[in-house]
Parts: C-alpha cells; structure tokens; sequence
C-alpha cells in the first residue's frame, strides 16, 4: 500500500491496527541505529530513510529532485516490508544478512532483490534489522550508489 500521507505521523495513523506495533518496533530499531547523515522522511509513499541533498548534491539519478533513496518501511496488505538497497548492492552484505537469518529466524527468508517481506509479525528479526542497519554509512552508499547505479545510467 502506498500512501498520500506527508508526514510520518499521519502514515502510522493510517495503517492497520495489527502492523501498528511492529511497524512502529521496526521503525525504533531503524532510528536508534541509523547512521548519522540518513533522514527521515516520507518517500514513494512510505517512511524513507534517504541521503538529503544538504550532503548528496546530485539526488537519485531517476529524479534528481529527490533525495537518493537507501531504506524504506512500508505497510502492504499482507505483510510488512522493508527495503534495503544496500543488500541489492553489495554482495557481501547481503550474504551476511542471508547467513545471520537463517540462523536467527524459523521461517524462510522472503526476499526480493531489495525487499524483506514479514508476513508473520512474531518472527521479525529486530536486532538482526538494528544490526543490518549501521552496517552503511552514508559515504559508504553514495559510493556504492555511484559505482553500480549513476554511471550506470548514464550509458
């Protein structure tokens, strides 16, 4: 589900009452942990945590209005997910979320090439997410970013 919400507030206000906690839990882990430099805000219709412009000049090479994307936290209809770029772009990060989940979490990982899909709210791996979390600072994302992305684009 993506939201006209404009502020993070009223987001949480319009989410269902069954992914209020955990969402509201996910989106603590996510603040207490995120590295200095990421902001929040609202991005593609869901609590974004992006590089603001006031550091990362050029923006997202899709629209340059905006703030480069790096996370976001979303109520869907029949799960909660969470976008980490940072797992779609490094190959080694993603094989240290992959190992730590399976040893950490029963259930299968549901996973797109950036998404993690929670469908059951009692097996969210919250320490593993606050973990996964400070892993990438912003300098470490523009770089990756530049490096598989922007010039990428400009092909």
């Amino acid at each position: 589900m993506t939201s006209d919400a404009k502020t993070v507030t009223d987001y949480l206000s319009q989410i269902p009452t069954e992914q209020k906690t955990p969402i509201e839990q996910l989106r603590k882990t996510i603040k207490k942990n995120l590295p200095k430099g990421f902001k929040e805000v609202m991005n593609y219709g869901m609590i974004g945590y992006v590089v603001p412009h006031s550091i990362y000049r050029d923006g997202y090479h899709c629209n340059p209005k905006l703030p480069l994307p790096f996370m976001a936290l979303a109520a869907q209809k029949n799960f909660i997910a969470f976008y980490h770029m940072g797992i779609y772009a490094d190959p080694q990060l993603l094989k240290w979320f992959t190992d730590s989940y399976v040893k950490l979490v029963p259930n299968k990982l549901d996973m797109g090439k950036s998404c993690l899909r929670f469908k059951k709210n009692s097996v969210i791996p919250y320490e593993l997410i606050g973990e996964l979390v400070q892993k990438m600072t912003t300098e470490d994302w523009i770089n990756l970013y530049e490096k598989n992305y922007k010039k990428a684009s400009k092909k």
